[in-house]
């Protein structure tokens, strides 16, 4: 349970530099990075698991660099559901914002003491 609790500040933490960014991604407050972070954990969840099964084809066509483009769906999906999240440029900005958030969450866990999700 403290994994999950971890999991979600950091993504929200993460949404809240993206924001900050100028790669086109806009949060209007900190609630509203608190309640992307909870739609996009669900949103992984359960539709992606879906559309990665339906992408398998191009993604091994692809090496596996369709996944970030997985990744930007999701990302859109999620600023698509949540009223003041938003994405200036569009698919544009959500790959750059769904590129971003897996750099700045890997950099964040890693200065953690701990391995919140079992790793």
């Amino acid at each position: 349970m403290t994994g999950l609790l971890v999991a979600w500040l950091v993504t929200t933490l993460s949404l809240l530099i993206i924001s900050r960014l100028p790669v086109g991604v806009e949060i209007a407050s900190l609630s509203k990075a608190l309640i992307s972070a909870v739609v996009f954990g669900i949103l992984n969840a359960l539709v992606r698991p879906v559309i990665a099964f339906l992408a398998f084809p191009i993604t091994f066509l692809t090496f596996g660099l369709f996944a970030i483009v997985i990744n930007a769906i999701i990302f859109g999906l999620a600023a698509w559901l949540v009223p003041g999240f938003q994405l200036r440029w569009g698919f544009w900005s959500a790959l750059l914002g769904a590129i971003l958030l897996g750099v700045i969450n890997s950099v964040i866990y890693h200065f953690l003491p701990f391995a919140p999700l079992g790793g």
